[in-house]
């Protein structure tokens, strides 16, 4: 989470949707970057709602306009599948290694979900309690350089995105009936996504 005072903006760093680069190409011009850990780094809406955003607009006497990226629900989830196939995980609960792309998106879905594929969803993030979107604007990932121009306009200042904490190469080869299931399961984060595209939330 970033946040710019002047510019009354909070950017929300959806996890897999280059948050860490952000973060490093932003930290100088925000009043308030969260890093770590995790759990704070990737507040989502309803914890913003709750707990910071009353206190950042009873500081500033006006309200934020409150940011996101979204990325492709697919890939989304093989950001995820390949980041836990990193070599100092490999034989932790959460490692992916010797685990097909099609295994941990079957895995994901299931009730009981192992620590590999123990996963929130991008949909949660941004969802409030009563079903509304709770940001202002929210991008799509793989068209970022709309969000850059967003930002630099909103700023006054050029960005350069730094390439970190990026996943390894992987396989994510998808099996259409996995997929077709995967559409059904998580109907309404692709339902959201394509309004996203489509530029309808940003």
């Amino acid at each position: 989470m970033l946040v710019f005072w002047n510019q009354r903006l909070v950017l929300l760093s959806m996890p897999k949707t280059g948050s860490t680069a952000l973060s490093v190409a932003l930290e100088p011009l925000s009043a308030i970057t969260v890093p770590r850990p995790p759990q704070l780094k990737h507040t989502h809406a309803q914890r913003y709602h709750r707990f910071v955003g009353p206190w950042l607009e009873n500081s500033a006497g006006a309200r934020f306009d409150v940011v996101a990226l979204m990325r492709e629900p697919v890939d989304w989830l093989g950001s995820w599948y390949r980041y836990r196939q990193r070599e100092e995980i490999i034989g932790k609960p959460n490692s992916t290694g010797g685990v097909s792309f099609n295994e941990f998106v079957e895995a994901y879905m299931a009730p009981d979900r192992p620590p590999y594929a123990n996963l929130g969803s991008q949909l949660s993030f941004v969802k409030m309690p009563d079903g509304s979107i709770g940001v202002d604007r929210l991008f799509c990932y793989e068209d970022i350089g709309r969000f850059v121009e967003f930002l630099e306009d909103r700023l006054d200042f050029a960005i350069h995105l730094p390439r970190v904490n990026v996943s390894p190469e992987g396989e994510t080869a998808l099996d259409p009936a996995v997929r077709a299931r995967l559409a059904a399961h998580s109907a309404e984060e692709f339902a959201l996504y394509e309004r996203v595209k489509a530029g309808e939330l940003s």
